[in-house]
């Protein structure tokens, strides 16, 4: 897995949300559902509005809160 891992640098996964280039956009379907389950889990409230860059910063927030996400 760790080799996967290092695989990875430098691709999109890494890229700060606010330099995609599609970042304005609406969430995706898969980030409004995965993040309804972390609003419900930490007792927040879901936002149906968030952009992508938006939702993925909300999602590394509530992760961290939850502790859902860490390997």
């Amino acid at each position: 897995m760790a080799k996967q891992q290092e695989e990875l640098r430098g691709s999109n996964l890494e890229k700060d949300p606010a330099d995609w280039k599609t970042g304005d956009e609406p969430m995706t379907g898969a980030q409004a559902s995965y993040l309804r389950t972390l609003s419900d889990q930490a007792n927040e409230e879901f936002d149906e509005n968030l952009t992508k860059a938006e939702a993925s910063r909300r999602i590394d927030e509530l992760q961290e809160r939850t502790g859902r996400g860490q390997s």
